[in-house]
């Protein structure tokens, strides 16, 4: 092969691969608790007439997120079950109590995803394990992509929020409150910033 068409070659397949998209990579998050940028709230019928509303104050948790290829994202939360708070002090001792949650005997709850799945309109649903009062079940929240850019430290954050819905009997909570309280939702507001 002649020198001067070789080296068109090259120059034609070095600029063919330098027009190549490149492929992102995976970005990995700390869920921004220290900071109050995350929340995991609940809500359940108060007697069918009103709305006992609490979150909990401590949890902690990562995620990983393609822009290119959202179904391959993760997300794993560790929730402390004593930091249950409804602002009311002798309702959370009870909440927290054997009739409940039992946090002496399950102090954390756990969340980890097995799938993904996300719209061009930044809906999704994410499915996975929720284990609560040391019983593991499978669980879908509802997603929504808030938004990501970057931060005023430097930073870059990504947001997003979902909701869903639990039986207590499911996770062997079985204290009767009545027929209009055998359900709690839950709301879950996540920001993360990436790590480097």
């Amino acid at each position: 092969m002649k020198p001067r068409l070789f080296a068109s070659l090259l120059l034609a397949g070095s600029l063919t691969l330098g027009a190549a998209p490149a492929s992102a990579e995976v970005e990995n998050y700390v869920i921004d608790t220290k900071n109050a940028h995350a929340f995991v709230q609940f809500k359940i019928s108060h007697l069918g007439y009103s709305w006992l509303i609490g979150q909990f104050n401590r949890f902690e948790g990562q995620f990983s997120y393609d822009p290119q290829d959202p179904a391959a994202a993760s997300v794993e939360v560790t929730i402390d079950t004593a930091s249950l708070d409804s602002n009311h002090a002798e309702r959370d001792k009870h909440l927290r109590s054997n009739d409940f949650l039992d946090v002496g005997k399950y102090p954390e709850a756990r969340f980890v995803s097995k799938k993904y799945s996300e719209q061009a309109d930044g809906k999704g649903v994410l499915e996975g394990d929720l284990t609560l009062h040391g019983v593991t079940r499978p669980v879908t929240i509802e997603t929504r992509a808030i938004g990501h850019g970057p931060d005023p430290w430097g930073g870059y954050r990504r947001g997003f929020e979902g909701t869903t819905t639990l039986v207590l009997k499911d996770f062997g909570i079985d204290y009767d409150l009545g027929p209009a309280s055998r359900e709690v939702e839950l709301f879950l507001s996540i920001e993360g910033v990436r790590q480097k």
